[in-house]
């Protein structure tokens, strides 16, 4: 049998000796050793700070972000910006499953991938369609999945593209789901996007009537979607790379108490000072983003004296597909998705 290591390390090129999540070009032949899957690939959903950087790279243009995307691919072997460092993930069809593969997925089988695109072997035949509202990408093209890969079948109640958009942040709100309190004052940060909104549904899902939640954006457009969801108690308008600026703010809102527990869903860098200095020590501050610099936010906790949890937003968690498609489900039935 032709076995490979299920973390998918026999695929790297270089450097060798990472995994392929680490490497900076990995094998994407795509034909699949015996504990993997070949998948024919129909959306790619781009992160959204990896969508934000090529959108600015290329002037906005959709024609010139389809050819970094090819120009990505071919580069490394995936869709794995090299400037953010972060992917994504896809939609398909399995096409062929090997017969050591541990999943309970079949051929025909319409699948999200629910591991990073900044791992995962990958072909673009061609770019279809690039639609800049939704950062999804519509391609020809296959991909690997590995024996470790995590996947979900594609619910039968709900569009494929919205459900892909769902799985891609289900980490978030699944995260905010465990580390919600009844009680916590909640701050979240980037409040008026799909993300957000989730975070926002969750944290007042478990804080409760005892708790408040406070949801923040930059943007008027953002402002109006969290007010509109009904799912915050307050809605802050601010710069949140303007640490001082959200820290009053939210000390205004809070009697100077501050966040509980503040989740960071913004999609632009600088956001790290504003959720360290809105959140009360012993607090935590989860950070979703990949915009986030985790160097920053170390040193700069350290550097104002505040002791919080920081938390790395680990896009796995058990349950966390279930979690985001009832969210969604929940949210479309009120008319705020």
């Amino acid at each position: 049998m032709k076995i490979g290591c299920p973390y998918g390390t026999h695929r790297v090129i270089a450097p060798i000796g990472v995994l392929p999540q680490a490497a900076w070009k990995i094998d994407n032949n795509m034909e699949p050793f015996d504990n993997e899957v070949l998948v024919d690939v129909s959306v790619l959903n781009i992160d959204a700070a990896s969508f934000r950087q090529m959108e600015e790279q290329a002037g906005g243009t959709k024609e010139r972000i389809a050819e970094i995307i090819l120009e990505t691919v071919a580069d490394r072997g995936k869709q794995h910006n090299p400037v953010t460092g972060s992917g994504g993930m896809l939609t398909g069809t399995v096409m062929e499953k090997g017969s050591a593969f541990p999943g309970d997925i079949q051929p025909g089988d319409k699948i999200a991938t629910l591991v990073s695109l900044s791992l995962t072997p990958l072909r673009v035949d061609k770019v279809h369609h690039v639609n800049v509202e939704k950062d999804q990408v519509t391609i020809s093209g296959q991909a690997i999945i590995f024996a470790s890969g995590i996947y979900a079948k594609l619910p039968a109640d709900l569009p494929e593209d919205f459900a892909l958009a769902m799985l891609d942040v289900a980490g978030a709100p699944a995260q905010t789901a465990k580390l919600v309190k009844p009680g916590d004052t909640v701050l979240v940060v980037g409040g008026g996007g799909k993300s957000g909104l989730l975070c926002l549904y969750e944290s007042q899902k478990r804080a409760g009537i005892t708790g408040t939640v406070i949801g923040l954006s930059h943007s008027d457009n953002g402002c109006e979607r969290i007010g509109a969801s009904g799912l915050a108690d307050i809605v802050l308008q601010g710069d949140a790379t303007n640490g001082i600026e959200i820290l009053d703010k939210v000390k205004s809102v809070t009697k100077g108490g501050l966040a509980d527990i503040t989740i960071n869903c913004v999609n632009v860098p600088g956001t790290e000072m504003a959720s360290i200095l809105a959140t009360k020590n012993g607090g935590i501050v989860y950070f979703f983003s990949m915009a986030t610099s985790f160097t920053a936010a170390a040193l700069g906790a350290e550097g104002v004296g505040k002791d919080v949890q920081l938390l790395i937003g680990n896009g796995y968690t058990k349950g966390h597909a279930e979690i985001v498609l009832d969210a969604a489900r929940d949210l479309i039935t009120k008319g705020i998705l």
